[in-house]
């Protein structure tokens, strides 16, 4: 999470909150715009243009309705030559899940498809759980009207071919990357969450067999709890084979589409524009105020106080009858 961010698509980069501030890696990548994705979004640079979503990294966060807001922002920018920054805190969870829903509708990808273009650029990616099912829900009853309207809207295929000649190549990559193991999608030997590559070490050791927990008379009486259908990406048991754990959190989301959730229709968004016209900013989510403070420019920061005014009290050395000392300041009209 702290090797910068880094590029998903010609124009789209994936990173973390420490990259949007680092203004090094902002000019090395000719960073325009950016799509700000987390609980305390904000415009961090006057002279870019933001996209402030307001949005905690919660399963139960619906991030389904800012889809055709951060797709407009991101495809408008990329048409006009834009380099376009997506950041959440980690660049883990809340800004892949952006990412990977915007590569599903400017190209025929799958959100596993998608998600596989972005881990082979940036291999921490991984969204959890609930936005995975998000991601299913939105390719199952919503990707082809969005593919629709970003058609209609942006009638130019200045990016399609190249979009997905670039994804052809990257899903190439991830399947180099996997043969290599320098990425994995938890088949690991070990049965761990490998995110730093457990799975790769040279150790041919094998996961140490549970105890068989003695039987008792609880035990008997107890009636056997039946796990439902997970949602976990795992092995049978029944096979003698232990569930295994996905690396990194790659949480793998498998089970059958939820219905479509309602949200409402209109979002409420706070828009501002510099008078100088180098940057803007768009705030969604949260209360007015959070949304107007999160789209305003940053102010420019004000010196520190000297650590001493001239003229103002000292105090002498704590001593037994000790006292303020007031020093002697004249004052010369002339100067006021």
């Amino acid at each position: 999470m702290g090797n910068g961010m880094n590029k998903v698509l010609p124009g789209l980069y994936v990173g973390n909150y420490r990259d949007s501030k680092d203004t090094v890696q902002l000019e090395k990548y000719k960073i325009t715009h950016i799509l700000s994705i987390h609980d305390a979004a904000r415009r961090l640079h006057s002279d870019k243009h933001y996209l402030c979503i307001m949005a905690s990294d919660s399963p139960d966060q619906n991030l389904t309705q800012y889809f055709s807001l951060c797709n407009d922002f991101i495809h408008a920018a990329r048409l006009r030559e834009g380099n376009v920054l997506i950041h959440c805190l980690a660049g883990m969870s809340r800004s892949v899940t952006v990412a990977v829903a915007y590569i599903m509708s400017v190209t025929p990808l799958t959100w596993r498809e998608a998600l596989k273009v972005v881990r082979a650029g940036r291999a921490v990616a991984n969204p959890n759980l609930g936005f995975q099912r998000q991601l299913q829900d939105f390719e199952t009853y919503k990707l082809v009207e969005e593919r629709r309207r970003l058609k209609e809207r942006y009638p130019s295929l200045a990016l399609a071919e190249k979009d997905l000649s670039e994804c052809r190549i990257m899903l190439d990559s991830y399947q180099t990357m996997l043969s290599e193991r320098t990425i994995c999608e938890g088949k690991c030997a070990m049965g761990r969450q490998c995110p730093t590559g457990v799975c790769r070490t040279a150790s041919k050791r094998q996961p140490r067999p549970r105890k068989a927990a003695a039987a008792s008379s609880c035990d008997a009486g107890a009636t056997a709890m039946k796990r439902s259908p997970s949602t976990l990406s795992t092995t049978s048991t029944a096979s003698g084979y232990r569930p295994r754990s996905s690396p990194a959190g790659l949480y793998s989301y498998t089970g059958g589409p939820s219905r479509p959730t309602r949200s409402a229709s209109g979002l409420s968004v706070t828009r501002v524009t510099d008078s100088s016209g180098l940057g803007s900013a768009m705030a969604v989510g949260g209360t007015e105020y959070s949304r107007r403070r999160a789209a305003s420019a940053p102010a420019t920061p004000a010196l520190s106080p000297a650590s001493s005014p001239p003229g103002s009290p000292h105090r002498a050395p704590h001593r037994p009858g000790c006292s303020w000392i007031i020093p002697t300041v004249k004052w010369d009209p002339n100067t006021m």
